[in-house]
């Protein structure tokens, strides 16, 4: 079963500090690193490192220095994006990590999020796709709906991410008529529903997509509403290094056991596990080996 990942692969700059800077202030950062990131490359990266199902990444690379390194990168690890090379700057994201591992992103959008109506007309059918919210909420957020709707896959998982609320409401509109998979976090869905509780929240939410709807709740694990009822997963305990990419883990993971046959709640679950050591660790990609761990704890 083949899984395509619509969205941005781009340079995180991961920058530790002790707090986060007020105006006109001066700190002195512990650290700073740049890792391989971008929701959809992150996604894609936890669902491929499983092995369960053959996995495409469909993200444009730009040019200049970020896009040469990105480019460079992906190439290390064996992966070649289904996009054709795009002829502008590649953007980066700035990760601040404040001392309990908490993320705040600061982004500049370049290339990696703009998408082109002929780049998906030689796309196969898939079974099931990826999309975030950030690609949808740009103004060529249109063509990746345009091409959804002209074919829509059995299974549409959408992360919308914590600018929710930024995306137009046509466009949720869409998407919602897509029957999507919402996958958000805790404050996200109450934000967007205006309720207090998650249960509340999630069956507003699947009355509007008639779908499945998972809401993560950190160290508390996730909630899950489906055709059969409700579950709270529990979570799994960890050391938080820092929470990048710990969604987009989560929904790879969620996907690549749901491609293997697991009913929704033993994906997530397992989907639990993964995300919990990604946020053990800098950076949002898992390590082959650190994956084989988890498979024999």
């Amino acid at each position: 079963m083949s899984l395509l990942f619509i969205g941005s692969t781009v340079a995180d700059v991961i920058i530790r500090t002790p707090r986060l800077p007020y105006t006109g202030d001066d700190i002195n950062i512990t650290s700073q690193q740049v890792s391989l990131g971008g929701c959809a490359y992150n996604a894609f990266h936890t669902a491929r490192v499983t092995g369960l199902a053959d996995c495409v990444l469909f993200s444009p690379v730009g040019t200049g220095i970020w896009g040469d390194w990105v480019r460079g990168a992906l190439a290390q690890r064996g992966v070649t994006s289904a996009v054709p090379p795009a002829d502008a700057p590649n953007g980066c994201c700035y990760c601040l990590v404040e001392p309990d591992g908490e993320r705040t992103f600061l982004c500049e959008h370049g290339a990696e999020y703009a998408f082109r109506p002929e780049w998906f007309e030689s796309l196969p059918i898939f079974d099931s796709v990826y999309v975030c919210g950030l690609e949808i909420e740009e103004a060529t957020g249109d063509v990746i709906l345009d091409w959804l709707e002209k074919h829509p896959p059995r299974h549409l998982y959408f992360a919308p991410g914590p600018r929710i609320l930024h995306i137009p409401p046509e466009k949720m509109a869409r998407l919602m008529a897509l029957s999507a998979v919402f996958h958000t976090n805790e404050a996200e869905i109450c934000h967007f529903t205006r309720c207090e509780d998650v249960p509340q929240a999630a069956r507003l939410l699947r009355s509007l997509t008639r779908n499945d709807v998972i809401v993560t709740l950190g160290e508390r694990g996730a909630y899950v509403l489906h055709a059969d009822g409700e579950d709270t997963i529990p979570g799994v305990s960890a050391r938080v290094v820092d929470t990048i990419g710990a969604g987009d883990a989560h929904i790879g993971a969620v996907m690549a056991y749901r491609a293997a046959g697991l009913s929704l709640p033993e994906a997530v679950r397992r989907a639990n596990r993964v995300s919990a050591a990604v946020v053990s660790q800098s950076g949002a990609e898992l390590a082959p080996e650190t994956y084989k761990r988890l498979l024999e704890e």
